[in-house]
């Protein structure tokens, strides 16, 4: 097959259904060390804050080293980079498991798990998906990143289970040795180079010197930014609705209802969106995306019912679950294929960055004022710069009118 015969063939399904599997399964690395955390606090006698360092840890890994594989997958394609991420990460279970400190834990959760070995299951799988399919980008791109929030349902139960019956340690070297079995099989599916990867791709635009009026470096900054401002704003209710329904007096086990009424809703969003992508474009469906979270997050200032709480929770998941991976297809849309992996790298980083200091900004406006309205207003005011990034974007990827 040539490379155009290639693109949404059903070679390229197959290839996406072991991308999905494998975000899924790779996803672990982000889940795991949230269910962990009070058996790693109490076995090691830690305080609260100590024992979130290593979910701090993971994050700021699973950001960096997104561009670091992302970067590899340019160079040398998914599946060498892959490997490695896996042997990296089914190690750094076995490490935390074994840790005989909190320090080293964290180390494993941050390096090996988090930077070395989950990240490389998340942006630059988005990207491969991206540069395999042309008529069916956007749902390609949506179903990619759906893996991570069905990583989010399958892993949290999982690891609750082995803990209950072999303790946090075990749990983890079980967690590990599931990875390392499952994966390996899967990565080696991605061994051919995908169609174009050493050049600009089926479309014209994905190769201009200067996409959207901008240099490429200029237009990935703008991006990156428009991914933490959004990101700012997607934090607060998915991080604080626990702790906001446990202030209502509603209890946290019903925050954490919402949280999951949340993520679910979210993948339906991400698959909508998709489909929205490939008929109107990356930027337009961020845009829609963009406003809808905006909307749905100003409805938290006016609404704290349990009942309210539950819809509100389905409608911020059902707007916001497609905001991200639509960053991935407009970086396809614009950017040669032989730097897509790098580009969504970044700009998905941007996009944990964002989540990482929004929690907390929340968190320090919520001790500042003892409430959480000036936290949602905070975000709705995030959200609108964001709004206004993508208006700008959008209106100079519109064709120039000739001189006259």
């Amino acid at each position: 097959m040539s490379g155009e015969e290639l693109l949404d063939s059903r070679a390229a399904w197959i290839r996406l259904g072991a991308i999905v599997a494998l975000s899924t399964l790779g996803g672990a690395g982000m889940w795991t060390v949230v269910v962990a955390l009070p058996h790693v606090q109490a076995d090691f006698g830690a305080s609260r804050a100590d024992a979130s360092l290593p979910y701090t840890l993971t994050m700021l890994g699973f950001g960096i080293g997104g561009v670091l594989m992302g970067r590899l997958a340019d160079r040398f394609g998914a599946m060498r980079p892959l490997l490695f991420a896996i042997l990296m990460l089914a190690t750094g279970y076995v490490v935390a498991g074994m840790a005989p400190s909190l320090m080293v834990y964290a180390l494993a959760q941050g390096g090996m798990i988090g930077m070395l070995g989950a990240s490389a299951s998340f942006a630059p799988l988005m990207a491969d998906a991206s540069l395999w399919f042309r008529r069916r980008r956007g749902i390609a791109v949506a179903l990619a990143a759906s893996g991570n929030y069905l990583a989010g349902v399958v892993w949290p139960p999982l690891l609750t289970a082995l803990i209950a019956a072999h303790g946090w340690r075990v749990a983890h070297m079980v967690v590990g040795g599931i990875c390392l079995v499952a994966m390996l099989p899967l990565a080696l599916m991605l061994r051919a180079r995908a169609p174009g990867s050493h050049g600009g791709g089926p479309r014209s635009a994905a190769g201009e010197a200067r996409p959207l009026g901008l240099s490429r470096n200029g237009l990935t900054l703008v991006l990156a930014i428009a991914g933490i401002a959004c990101c700012v704003a997607m934090a607060m209710p998915q991080v604080h609705i626990v702790a906001y329904c446990g202030d209502l007096g509603y209890g946290v086990a019903r925050g954490a209802e919402m949280l999951s009424v949340m993520l679910a809703c979210g993948i339906v969003s991400r698959l909508v969106s998709g489909l929205l992508a490939d008929r109107i474009g990356g930027l337009r469906t961020l845009l829609l995306g963009a406003i809808a979270q905006g909307a749905a997050l100003s409805l938290f200032l006016f609404f704290d019912g349990l009942g309210s709480l539950f819809i509100l929770s389905a409608l911020f998941g059902l707007f916001q679950g497609g905001i991200v991976p639509s960053y991935a297809v407009v970086v396809r849309e614009n950017f040669p294929a032989s730097e897509v992996g790098i580009r969504v790298g970044i700009v998905l980083s941007s996009t944990l960055l964002g989540m990482a200091l929004g929690g907390w900004l929340s968190g320090v406006i919520f001790d500042a004022t003892g409430s959480y309205a000036a936290a949602f207003v905070n975000g709705v005011v995030w959200n609108a710069a964001n709004v206004l990034i993508v208006v700008t974007l959008l209106l100079r990827s519109r064709p120039r009118r000739a001189a006259a």
